[in-house]
Parts: C-alpha cells; structure tokens; sequence
C-alpha cells in the first residue's frame, strides 16, 4: 500500500510541476522524450495560416481530415506554444497500439443463419489490423480471393501482407469458409461466421504487431470512402491502447464515431487487462472500446464443448467502467479464447508461440501428429471481437437498412443472458485465483445471440450510447444513467432490466430497486470502498494508466493471453 501511494504522490506531483493544460494530453505533458509525434485536432479544418504556423515549430508529416486533424513531429517544448493557437482542439501522443489477442458459432447460434442462407453475402468488412495473408479459406467463386481491397498503413512498408499473424486469424474467424477443413477426410471444420463476406485488408500493424493513432485514423478515413465501393458496413478493430482522455477528445473515438455516423457499423476489442488484480479488472477497457456508440466486444471461453451453457467469461477479458466518462463497457461478450483460425505460416506469432500450431489430427481423419499449414489457435477479445463483426455481417444481409444504432441495440437486447453469477480460474503457473462476477461490467448486456438476433424485429428509435455508471457517496450505490439521445428506458421493452437483464444488476447484496437501476448497495472491495469511485485512485491520477503499473508489466501480453487459459 505504501509503495501504492508513493507511485500515486508522484504522478500528482508530475502533474503539477507541468502545469495542468487541457489542451496536451496527460501522456504528453508527462513525456520526457526532447521530440514527440502529435495529433494535432483542429476545431476547424486547418487552413494555410495553421499549417504555416505548425511547420513553424516542428515537421507536418500528414494531414487527417477525417477528424481535422495534422500529424507532426515537434519539440517537446514547442507544444505548450501550439495549444495556445486559438484553432487548436487538443494535442496528443501519436500513441503506439498493439492487438488485443478462438470454436465459435455452435455458441452463438450461427447455424441459424447458415441454414437461412445468410453468410455475409455482398457485405464488406474493413479489417484493420496486421494485414491479411493468402489463404484458401478466404476465396469464393472460381477460387478468386474474397479478400477485395489490400492497403499499407504502416509507414515504410507497402506490403498488405500479415507479417505477425493476427489480422489473418481474426479474418479467418469473421469471413474463412472452412475450405481447407471441408470433407470426407476431415472431422473438423473450421468456418468463420460471415463465410461468404468480403473483407477489406486495412494494414496498421506492424510485424511486431506495433501500430500508431494517425495509422488507425487513416485506415478508418479510407474504409469510410471505400464504403460504396465495397459495400464496407463493418470496421472490424482487434486492437487498443491505453485511455488518456475523455473520448470526446481521443482522436481514435473521434474518428470511430465518424465512421459509426456514416453508416458503418464498429466493432471495436474491450481489451485482455481483467487480471488487473487492485482493480479485480474493473476501469480497464482499451480506446476506442471507450467510446459509447461503438460495440465493445469481451471474451468468453467455450469450454471446448458445443453448447453455450458452460462457457464461462475469460479472466483476462477487460471489464469497465471506462476510465474518465465511466461508460459502462463491454456492452456484448462473444467466445474468444482458445479459437481456431487461419494461420499466417513464418509471421512473428506463428514462429514464436509454436505451441500454438495445432496437429492434423486434430481435425484430419487418420492425421499425423505434425504441424496444421492452414490452422492456428489464438485467444483475446480480439477473437471474440472477430465474431461480433461476422454476426454484424450475417445480419445485414438479411437487414440491410439497419443502422449501426439499431444493429448495436438489437445484439444487445437478444444477448443470452442465463449466465452464471460467479466463476473462478487458478493460473497454474502463478497459483493465482481469479474471480469475476457476471454484472453490466463484465458481460454487457450478455452473450451475444445470432439466432435470437435474426428473430427479433424490434427498431431502436435513438441511438445506443452506451449509458454512464454513476457513483452516489450517500447510499454507495452505482446507477446507471442514459444519454438524452438514446433509446434505452425510453420504452419498457427497452428499459435497462430487459436489455442488461436482472442478475447482471446484482452483486454482493442483493438489489431490489431496479427501476431506479441501482446495481450496488453491499460493502465490496471495489464499489463500496470507494477505491475506484471515491477517491480519485484511478480517476484523477493516471496511476493506472500512467504509471506503467498496466502497462508495463507485459499484462497485455502476459496472463496466457495468446496461448489461452487452461
């Protein structure tokens, strides 16, 4: 605790020595580097004086109309100087962003749709991730690749091809039709849930999986002008990084929700941080999984059995409120961990996680024990992220005039919601337990459900913003509060009780006033203590986020993460 404390002293006393400044990000007034690489966000387009003003104090490096944004390389101590230009929004870290590391559709009911005969046909999914690399499940009709658009985001590389192995894995979870799987010879086939869509390759990361802010907004512009193209109505990102800011000033939520309000549904990873032990993993989803429109996607774990009915909620999946706008996040769970997907032969995870290359005769009657070429299994809210966007894609097919508001409202409301209240996992290699609790921060709204979703005709009139958790100091409840603009409570068919469902309001001691959508009223170490609320712990200090207690312990790619739990 002490040492807790003397971390937290010192972050406060950073902050003061800068000199608090609303306009440069809490990351960047802490930085000691001599030169940083900003997004700088205009309230207006940019003109000539601006940029004459920018190439003033630094180098422009490119410009992001999308959210009136330019990118620029400056002196450290050249930024106070640019947010005091009357045009200049804000001013952040150009920040690093990694992937956030599964099988599926018995779980989900994706057969419902197969047997309606929707897979995803003539819908564009923009993948932006590590790239796509050649494979046989990802082609159509005469062996013709569904893959239809390759572009580079990642500067100095022009190549579209997934050279770490996460962008092919997630494309295959989303659109693989199981073509190398399929037969008399195979006693596993390996289908992803949209298996006829068409998936958009939008390059950001790195052979190390490693990605910045201005190449995600990029790749988010391009999808939103290849739309007609393409028929583009899913960005799928399985990706995030840190929250430094409200997300109306994060240049990642400003640019998903543009994209969100040109008719493009985003579907967005919560985050693998939920074995944030001070925390029990609460106040740890990723941006852009922040932002209220979008639909931020944990993991489950199917137990490796065809139903549902024992598929628990993984430890590492990132549970919220989120940090600063306390948005209540995930809004859906899906399967993630231990997936099945397309391998990228020779990129970085397939050569360094070799375990993670499954035998023939896992699913090839009479196979040898020697290493898949086509298959490779990986787990995160990433996987399970790649699902939501296949059922996203399955769905509009059937409905293609459902807006992203509505598509969000409609997989929230029919989630599956028969979840157990508690479940425990040890970490054999730690002797840790992990325990989590099945409420609004942890599952959403519930399981997501294809076939419930297909049967259900409900039009949501609003949007489906996320509500806010409110913390009340009198009677240590958390209460759940909607924005004005949204359709949740503004009937009963969609008031918080049928959308989140009853037990995810419940925890500790039991809560019986949900009209009033009061979720805690018991002493627990998290809520009741005011550790998270009250305090200003996590709130106030960018002890969580700062300090590198998160992220700078490998938990983001620790914790089993990409091999799976056990």
């Amino acid at each position: 605790m002490k040492k807790f404390l003397v971390v937290l002293l010192f972050a406060a006393a950073s902050a003061l020595a800068f000199g608090q400044n609303s306009k440069l990000s809490p990351d960047l007034q802490k930085s000691t580097a001599s030169n940083v690489q900003v997004v700088v966000q205009y309230n207006n387009a940019p003109g000539l004086l601006d940029l004459n003003l920018l190439s003033t104090l630094g180098s422009i490096l490119d410009q992001i109309p999308l959210i009136n944004a330019v990118v620029a390389d400056l002196p450290l101590s050249s930024a106070l100087s640019l947010s005091n230009q009357s045009n200049v929004k804000y001013v952040s870290l150009d920040r690093p962003l990694a992937p956030t590391l599964s099988n599926a559709a018995p779980a989900v009911n994706a057969e419902a749709a197969w047997q309606s005969g929707y897979t995803g046909t003539g819908i564009g999914v923009a993948l932006i991730d590590s790239g796509v690399s050649p494979h046989p499940d990802l082609n159509g009709l005469l062996g013709l690749s569904r893959v239809v658009w390759n572009q580079s985001f990642v500067p100095g590389n022009s190549s579209a091809a997934d050279q770490f192995g996460h962008g092919t894995h997630v494309a295959g979870l989303i659109a693989g039709n199981g073509a190398s799987s399929t037969g008399a010879q195979y006693t596993r086939t390996f289908k992803g849930i949209a298996p006829n869509a068409n998936i958009v390759n939008l390059r950001v990361l790195d052979q190390n999986g490693s990605g910045t802010d201005s190449a995600v907004i990029k790749a988010i512009n391009t999808a939103i002008e290849l739309k007609l193209l393409f028929n583009i109505r899913v960005i799928n990102l399985s990706l995030g990084r840190a929250v430094y800011e409200t997300y109306t000033l994060d240049p990642l939520c400003q640019a998903v929700e543009k994209a969100w309000k040109n008719g493009i549904v985003v579907v967005v990873a919560a985050g693998n941080n939920g074995r944030y032990q001070p925390t029990s993993g609460y106040a740890t989803i990723t941006s852009p999984g922040n932002d209220p429109y979008v639909i931020t996607v944990g993991a489950m774990k199917p137990m490796g059995t065809p139903t549902r009915v024992d598929d628990l909620i993984a430890s590492y999946s990132s549970k919220g409120p989120t940090v600063i706008d306390a948005i209540a996040k995930p809004d859906i769970v899906a399967p993630g961990n231990l997936l099945v997907s397309l391998e990228a032969p020779n990129s970085t995870l397939y050569n360094e996680a070799p375990g993670n290359r499954i035998p023939d005769n896992f699913y090839v009657e009479g196979g040898s024990s020697a290493s898949s070429s086509s298959y490779f299994t990986l787990s995160g809210t990433s996987m399970a992220t790649g699902v939501v966007s296949g059922i996203v894609a399955d769905l509009l097919q059937r409905s293609p005039g459902l807006t992203p508001d509505q598509m969000k409202a409609r997989l929230m409301k029919t989630a599956w919601k028969s979840l157990p209240a508690y479940s425990s996992v040890t970490d054999p290699a730690t002797g840790i337990t992990y325990n989590d609790q099945y409420d609004v921060f942890t599952v959403g709204a519930g399981y997501v459900d294809v076939e419930a979703a297909m049967a259900n005709t409900d039009l949501a009139q609003g949007t489906a913003m996320s509500p806010v958790a409110t913390y009340d100091a009198n009677n240590g409840y958390v209460y759940l509060t909607d924005n004005s603009t949204a359709v949740w409570n503004t009937t009963s068919a969609w008031s918080n009780t049928v959308v989140y469902g009853q037990q995810q309001f419940q925890v500790g001691a039991p809560v019986s006033a949900l009209s009033g959508n009061a979720l805690w009223g018991s002493n627990d170490a998290v809520w009741g203590s005011n550790v998270l609320w009250g305090s200003n712990v996590l709130w106030g200090s960018n002890v969580l986020w700062g300090s590198n207690v998160l992220w700078g312990s490998n938990v983001l790619w620790g914790s089993n993460v990409t091999g799976g739990e056990q």
